[in-house]
């Protein structure tokens, strides 16, 4: 791949970012209703290819539980407000209120109470119980502590979910997860990530994690560029890791690991482009918090939002501008692709004449 001189000392490959591509039209074209939007993952099938990531501003268990009847997989964050607070309705519209200055502040005090196992159970029972698949995130460093927790629960699909996430953890503090020998003991299938690059990509799919979560840096709550200095732009992401799941494919004899872009994926038009350049799903945030029906009051924030030490977010506000089904399914009143999710990516396939997503990964895309 041609380098760039960025001086006489160094050199850097040019990088694409999901704004810099777009798709090309193909010699056919299909009607909307003969495309399938359907994917699976291990034994679960959903009709869209949709993931609430997991972050309070989105997904609580009632939204999960509404994001699983529409067909997609809501994740709960099992180390936030949910398992911290019996009841977080008060605390969630007490984040809605607070002044820009003091938002971060509020939220690291807000997270300092402790993760508590019991709600934990109880967040995914409820999910259970409405008959939905359930899924709930842990961060690598949480996930020795609540795993079992999670798993007696009844947890469907285990997410570990970072700012970035490797195979090959080294500390000198304490002994790290050990991804490889944890997914094996593991009787749910896992999801990992993130990760941005081939090699990073390659390690955690060898792993036996079910699918790998590609992006860091790249959401609309992420400050991590700026703070870190550490991001990679979203195309060449998944295309990297595409590559790294066809690899591996042979590799390992047949074995197909699923790309799931997380992050940068704030538009209709952003969840096309990711499939076309080899994501099997998206995992979004931004365009739930816009949702009447979300649990953050027209405000979004992460994880990396209320760190104790060194905050890599904040707290974001956005116009609601429908329920979170009319997100998902229209009918839009809007014209930036914020609504009609799944219906601008039928119509994208349409009009590029494809039927299934796995099809629509060889679409071609330009840089311009």
């Amino acid at each position: 791949m041609t380098e760039i001189e960025i001086g006489r000392g160094k050199r850097a490959r040019r990088a694409y970012a999901f704004d810099d591509v777009a798709i090309v039209p193909s010699r056919r074209t299909r009607d909307p209703e003969e495309v399938s939007t359907e994917w699976q993952i291990d034994a679960y099938r959903f009709g869209i290819p949709v993931l609430a990531a997991p972050m309070d501003s989105v997904m609580s268990p009632a939204t999960a539980i509404k994001l699983g009847e529409y067909g997609g997989l809501g994740v709960l964050n099992l180390e936030g407000l949910w398992t911290r607070y019996a009841d977080p309705e008060p605390l969630l519209e007490e984040v809605a209120s607070l002044g820009g200055v003091d938002a971060t502040k509020r939220l690291q005090e807000i997270y300092a109470e402790p993760v508590k196992a019991e709600l934990i159970t109880a967040r995914l029972r409820q999910v259970r119980e409405a008959g939905v698949t359930v899924a709930g995130a842990l961060s690598p460093q949480r996930t020795k502590e609540f795993a079992k927790t999670v798993v007696d629960a009844g947890v469907d699909m285990f997410v570990i979910r970072g700012t970035t996430v490797s195979a090959e953890h080294v500390s000198s503090q304490s002994e790290p997860l050990n991804l490889k020998e944890f997914i094996y003991e593991l009787d749910v299938p896992v999801i990992v990530g993130g990760c941005a690059t081939y090699q990073a990509a390659l390690h955690l799919m060898r792993t036996g994690a079910a699918g790998v979560l590609v992006g860091f840096g790249g959401g609309a709550a992420h400050t991590t560029r700026t703070v870190l200095g550490v991001a990679v732009p979203m195309a060449s992401a998944v295309a990297d890791v595409a590559a790294a799941r066809r690899d591996y494919l042979d590799e390992s004899g047949g074995r197909y690991v699923h790309v799931i872009a997380d992050g940068a994926v704030g538009r209709s038009g952003d969840i096309a482009k990711a499939i076309a350049c080899g994501a099997d799903a998206v995992m979004v945030g931004s365009p739930f918090a816009r949702a009447t029906d979300a649990p953050g009051h027209g405000f979004h924030w992460g994880a990396e939002a209320h760190h104790a030490d060194l905050p890599r977010g904040q707290r974001v506000g956005f116009e609601p501008v429908g329920t979170i089904e009319e997100i998902l399914f229209g009918p839009s009143h809007t014209a930036d692709g914020t609504m009609n999710l799944v219906g601008a990516l039928r119509r994208a396939m349409a009009t590029t004449g494809y039927t299934e997503l796995k099809e629509f990964q060889r679409i071609e895309v330009v840089v311009g």
